[in-house]
């Protein structure tokens, strides 16, 4: 019967999904959960914009790039993002997917958001190319990239997070699984942020080089309809979609070891302890930038924080970073860095000309380089169809 189903939702889609929706809502997935911890926890499936973007970052990210098998087109497309609508909207309340062979692994589903997303090519693979935003693009090459194919691209994405790495592992077992006549693995990225319960203070998270990362962050739904969710303006069916650009930023960490404590704050422009601006007492405290002591800048001019620092409202996004710490290659201690996601209504107006910035001066530039890089257009969320119905549909 899963298999009758599944044929079904292939050729007829949206009457399943609204009642893939239907089941949800009637709290099937409350009765399949069990009781207890965080684990119960779930983020809504349906809605004007897809979960996991402003939803509070989950502790455990996956970012998974695909491509269209040779040949595949429109058709194809519709399948894999059916399916996987289908999918998501069950597990992502608790509920087992559609002959999901280990339904017993979704039963807590720890807070699990399942976010999709298509990059530039796809939309000309899938006859689709007039309905291209204009601001789904490959970024331009920057003067401190060493690019590595492996971590560039896709046609599509999915960006899996929750609290628990089982629920993610299993999300991502199933969405696999079931499209993988369609489409082909390009590259896999895992990420990680403090465990959930572990730090309950409200701080912002720290990279793997001990710093905040993401301090002056948008947090008002005003701010994220202004600088992350698209108006639907020039392209009438990505409203409430969004552009992510996902860059995978290595650091040296046993060139960052060697350097002393004062040396590191100065590259940053903030305090590692606390995370103040070395202008200030407090994380939240604006940086002065123009505070001078004995005619010496308090803060560098080249600090990370100084060049990063919006300087028209137009550069304001989201970022939503994850740590990574890969098996190092051979003669080295460590493989890790940063999983730099961001997401915003126009990269030409915010990504852009602050990374331009960061690759002309910063001062971190000894200790981090950039080796992957991905842009998307995260599909508007749904109410009871699938995603990207109002592209193919």
């Amino acid at each position: 019967m899963a298999e009758v189903n599944r044929r079904r939702l292939l050729t007829g889609g949206a009457a399943a999904l609204a009642a893939g929706a239907a089941l949800t809502q009637s709290g099937a997935a409350q009765s399949a959960t069990p009781q207890g911890g965080f684990g119960t926890a779930v983020e809504p499936f349906h809605g004007t914009h897809q979960a996991g973007i402003a939803t509070a970052a989950q502790a455990h990210a996956l970012f998974i790039a695909l491509d269209l098998v040779p040949g595949a087109g429109r058709d194809q497309l519709s399948a894999v993002l059916k399916l996987w609508s289908a999918d998501a909207a069950r597990l992502t309340q608790g509920v087992p997917a559609l002959a999901d062979t280990e339904p017993e692994l979704a039963l807590r589903p720890a807070r699990l958001t399942v976010t999709v997303g298509l990059g530039p090519a796809v939309f000309v693979r899938a006859g689709l190319a007039h309905r291209l935003p204009a601001t789904v693009y490959e970024m331009p090459g920057f003067g401190t990239d060493r690019l590595d194919p492996r971590w560039c691209g896709g046609d599509l994405l999915l960006q899996i997070c929750a609290e628990d790495p089982v629920a993610l592992a299993h999300a991502a077992r199933v969405l696999l699984k079931n499209v993988r006549r369609f489409v082909v693995p390009r590259w896999r990225q895992s990420g990680f942020r403090h465990a959930a319960g572990a730090d309950r203070s409200g701080a912002t998270m720290r990279n793997l080089m001990g710093q905040v990362d993401g301090t002056a962050n948008l947090r008002e739904p005003a701010e994220f309809d202004r600088h992350v969710w698209d108006d639907g303006g020039r392209q009438p069916w990505f409203a409430g979609g969004t552009v992510l650009v996902l860059r995978r930023i290595r650091a040296e960490m046993d060139a960052w070891d060697e350097l002393d404590r004062e040396s590191k704050e100065l590259a940053v422009g903030r305090r590692l302890d606390t995370g103040a601006p070395l202008t200030g007492e407090r994380e939240s405290d604006q940086p002065d930038l123009t505070a001078q002591v004995g005619g010496i800048p308090v803060i560098p001019p080249n600090a990370h924080i100084a060049l990063a620092r919006h300087r028209t409202e137009d550069e304001l996004m989201l970022r939503r970073p994850y740590n990574y710490d890969d098996p190092p290659p051979p003669g080295t201690t460590t493989d890790s860095g940063l999983l730099f996601a961001v997401y915003q209504r126009d990269p030409g107006r915010s990504f852009v000309p602050v990374q331009r910035r960061l690759a002309a001066a910063d001062a971190l530039n000894r200790w981090v380089t950039t080796i992957g890089t991905a842009t998307f257009a995260i599909l508007p969320g749904t109410n009871g169809g699938y995603l990207g119905q109002s592209l193919l549909g």
